[in-house]
């Protein structure tokens, strides 16, 4: 069997025992916020944001009464979450669009490059995802008949290099349509400067076709030096053709403009109520705020009804957010011929009133507000929420007996590649990760445990350690590039002197609460089934360092279970 069905399927051989094996009974994530609690939704209400946690740039369609999203995942894998629903609000991860590791390869790449903005739409009943493998091919499509999967393997667009964020347009004479961002005609006249471009495609041949044709230089004024128009769809009402693209950058000044035409080639009038979506210039100091709006796309219900899906953050101060960029839903209204999303200072509301559509059972797996999840790994695969850092190179995990089993090799979290980690998203500014390890180390530096993670250069790992040949309980960490790729210990306890012995099961903990982190432990005596004695913090500290604003990229924090070894 290979790999990739290996990966899919969890039947990798036994990790080699001339390594240390690291085993972990279950591991459990669970989050709450203030807010959850303060703005709860009543009957016919739903809560913002849809999909909480690392789920950015989401892309939606609508097949009959089926509605499915993807968002960007960008040096993960699996790549690209594919989700489910009836009612836009309860959505269920069906696949991964990217999940064999010979579709793409992530090399080496930093964990913010890779998958950028997918789009996915569908015709005569294929699903079409394309995008943008940054640093790693440029500009590709997959298909599928079944969004679940399996997808193809990725068709090259040659034709658009330089470009990011390609989408299609099916328009009603038959044509089909590829847009994208990309360099400006001539030398770009400032940083930021983009230009929307469109081509036609050749569906049959998978190829775009005839003179390519910038659509919008720069942004909707150009006079004001617009920066990054990029994420462009194009749909048709009344007549018009309707261009919606995101401008200003994904931080604090993101927003969503519209601009139409009677042709799908232009020219493009922009609409003078622009943004139609933002929360720029709102107050800084207001409660609970939800900032960096933009990245839109419409979508329509089966009674004609507008709504929109996008990304936000929810900063826990200032510009400081470890959940990464999340997927909100709100609904769209027509104004004079323009759609609105946001008025021009409008909050967006954590609570809003539902689509009158059927309203879906529950996800089995929790998306929005305060919930836990916990993984027992008694299954015959990881649920698809579960990711890596790039692709794997070798079989180095497994599930057995209701465990999750690691080998511990030589590769470092932050060796930018692919170590034995596999983790689950923080979805809530205060959350909290737990599991249970059991290892027996063979020499100095092997290691095994939880960690948090925001990317190779900013991360911690609690867990056992062999250190100058005694087991010892540690809290190591990577604090920027200035640091080691191995990271730095900065607690550390001797483990026999509380008990803890090789092979013996660990518990651990990590706890955040906005820029508070605990990381704690207990021992646990027997089976898992036995209550672990009380929670004894190994150390606390305060750190922003796991946040976007600092850390860089476009990624949030993950949590999850990971096992190293020196070299050997």
């Amino acid at each position: 069997m290979g790999l990739a069905l290996a990966f899919l399927a969890l039947t990798f051989a036994t990790p080699a025992a001339a390594q240390p094996v690291a085993n972990f009974d279950w591991f459990e994530y669970r989050g709450e916020d203030s807010v959850d609690r303060a703005s709860q939704p009543a009957a016919g209400e739903y809560r913002n944001p849809i999909l909480q946690g690392f789920y950015p740039d989401p892309s939606v369609t609508r097949v009959g009464k089926d509605f499915y999203l993807v968002t960007s995942t960008f040096s993960y894998f699996p790549g690209i979450p594919v989700f489910h629903s009836r009612d836009l609000v309860s959505w269920t991860q069906i696949g991964n669009a990217i999940d064999r590791p010979e579709q793409l390869d992530f090399k080496q790449l930093g964990l913010s490059r890779g998958v950028f903005a997918p789009t996915i739409q569908a015709k005569a009943g294929i699903f079409y995802i394309l995008n943008t493998c940054v640093d790693c091919g440029g500009n590709f499509l997959v298909t599928a008949k079944n969004p679940a999967g399996p997808w193809s393997d990725p068709i090259w667009l040659p034709e658009l290099e330089g470009g990011i964020d390609p989408s299609l347009f099916f328009d009603t004479d038959g044509k089909t349509w590829i847009l994208n961002n990309g360099p400006p005609e001539g030398k770009p006249e400032y940083e930021g400067h983009r230009a929307i471009w469109i081509q036609q495609f050749d569906l049959a041949a998978r190829k775009p076709i005839g003179p390519r044709k910038v659509l919008v230089n720069g942004g909707v004024d150009f006079s004001k030096k617009p920066i990054w128009i990029e994420g462009p769809h194009i749909f048709k009402k009344d007549g018009y053709y309707y261009l919606s693209c995101a401008e200003g950058g994904t931080a604090e000044g993101h927003s969503q403009v519209i601009l139409r035409s009677k042709s799908v080639t232009g020219p493009f009038e922009a609409n003078p109520a622009n943004p139609i979506l933002t929360q720029r210039g709102l107050p800084g100091d207001r409660t609970d705020p939800i900032t960096s709006a933009g990245h839109a796309q419409l979508v329509t219900t089966p009674d004609g009804k507008w709504w929109a899906t996008f990304l936000a953050v929810r900063p826990y101060a200032g510009d400081f957010y470890s959940t990464g960029r999340e997927t909100f839903l709100l609904p769209v209204r027509w104004e004079n011929g323009w759609p609105r999303i946001t008025d021009p200072g409008q909050v967006i509301p954590w609570v809003a009133t539902r689509p009158a559509l059927p309203p879906q059972p529950a996800p089995p797996v929790p998306t929005s507000g305060g919930f836990t999840v916990r993984d027992e790994f008694d299954g015959a695969k990881l649920p698809p929420y579960w990711m890596m850092l790039r692709n794997p190179r070798s079989n180095w995990f497994a599930l057995s007996d209701g465990r999750l089993s690691l080998t511990a090799r030589p590769v470092g979290l932050g060796d930018n590649a692919n170590p034995s980690f596999l983790g689950r998203r923080q979805q809530h500014r205060n959350a909290a990760a737990e599991t249970v390890v059991r290892f027996t180390p063979e020499k100095d530096g092997d290691r095994a445990g939880i960690a948090v993670l925001q990317n190779d250069d900013y991360w911690f790992f609690l867990g056992l350690k062999q250190v100058g040949g005694k087991l010892a309980l540690v809290l190591d960490r990577r604090d920027g590039t200035d640091s080691a790729a191995a990271g730095e210990t900065v607690a550390a306890v001797e483990a026999s002197a509380y008990g803890i012995g090789p092979g013996r099961p660990l518990a651990l903990r990590i706890e955040v609460r906005g820029n508070r982190y605990v990381f704690s432990y207990a021992r646990v005596l027997g089976s898992p089934d036995v209550p672990m004695l009380a929670w004894r913090p190994l150390t606390r500290l305060t750190t922003d360092s796991l946040t976007t604003k600092v850390a860089g990229g476009f990624v949030g924090s993950t949590f999850g279970v990971f096992a190293g070894s020196a070299e050997r």
